[in-house]
């Protein structure tokens, strides 16, 4: 298969992934590479998601490794296979890749779960909302990058908006919903949007209230996308030098629980909804 210039997120992590399962084989690249009748150049050029792979050298590898998971092997020849162009490449010569990837790993996502604390949840959010954030950025965006990041912002929204849509469920912190980003008329009518949206049956809002005592589980956003199979689990969160996609199964492990606590102490949804209907009556 051709080289891949700039593999997507996807394909890096399907090499990622069997790398994971070399590794646990206790194999070096080199032994691996002649057990499938190549050299180590081309396995890594694999495992770093440069080079494509076919079903059936997915499922040699999966037998030189002995791996017996059939449900995380046929999940790994789905994503060898995927031909997916999805509604995001139109945004691919406009925004950074993360966007794009981000996209991706929501179509193929079986659930997401949201934790955030100064702003609304990006698939909760209304498009004068999301304007009013990008508009914050400094520097300032031109303006047809402005306007291509609110868009794409508002079409991430088709997998809890469309069918088929997945579980969805966020908890936000009571600050995040008494921001009045982009002044009160906007606030307002993001307050609304929530609540229209957490009526649906698969979306659960809860809010995390300012009267919790010592609360300190989590001090920055998360995203969390559920895969085929758990060791497929994704979390994405924002660092200073962009978007960080995690996919180490210990630190999974903690965000699943630290996401646990933080649902644990949050308000109910329905007394979620009666204070941001509260809340939306202030403004």
């Amino acid at each position: 298969m051709a080289r891949r210039r700039h593999p997507t997120a996807r394909q890096a992590r399907l090499g990622v992934e069997l790398q994971k399962l070399r590794e646990e084989a206790g194999l070096k690249g080199r032994e691996a590479a002649v057990l499938l009748g190549t050299d180590a150049a081309r396995l890594s050029q694999i495992e770093s998601g440069v080079a494509g792979v076919s079903v059936d050298t997915v499922r040699r590898l999966a037998a030189h490794y002995a791996c017996t998971d059939e449900g995380l092997i046929d999940a790994l020849v789905a994503m060898a296979t995927d031909r997916t162009r999805g509604w995001w490449e139109e945004y691919r010569k406009l925004l950074p890749a993360s966007f794009l990837d981000l996209s991706e790993l929501e179509h193929h996502a079986t659930f997401r779960w949201d934790v955030d604390f100064l702003h609304v949840p990006g698939l909760l959010q209304s498009e004068d909302y999301a304007r009013a954030l990008f508009s914050c950025r400094v520097p300032q965006l031109p303006c047809n990058e402005l306007e291509a990041r609110v868009h794409h912002r508002m079409e991430r929204r088709v997998i809890i908006t469309e069918e088929p849509s997945i579980p969805y469920q966020a908890l936000v912190h009571e600050a995040a919903l008494r921001i009045r980003v982009g002044g009160s008329a906007t606030s307002r009518a993001q307050l609304a949007r929530i609540l229209e949206l957490s009526e649906r049956d698969h979306v659960t809002v809860r809010v995390i209230p300012f009267a919790l005592e010592d609360f300190s589980d989590i001090t920055a956003a998360m995203a969390y996308a559920g895969g085929v199979v758990p060791e497929l689990d994704t979390v994405v969160r924002d660092a200073p030098h962009g978007t960080v996609f995690i996919d180490c199964e210990a630190q999974l492990n903690v965000f699943r629980t630290l996401f646990r606590r933080v649902e644990a102490v949050s308000l109910e949804p329905k007394p979620s909804r009666d204070l941001i209907h509260q809340l939306a009556k202030d403004v």
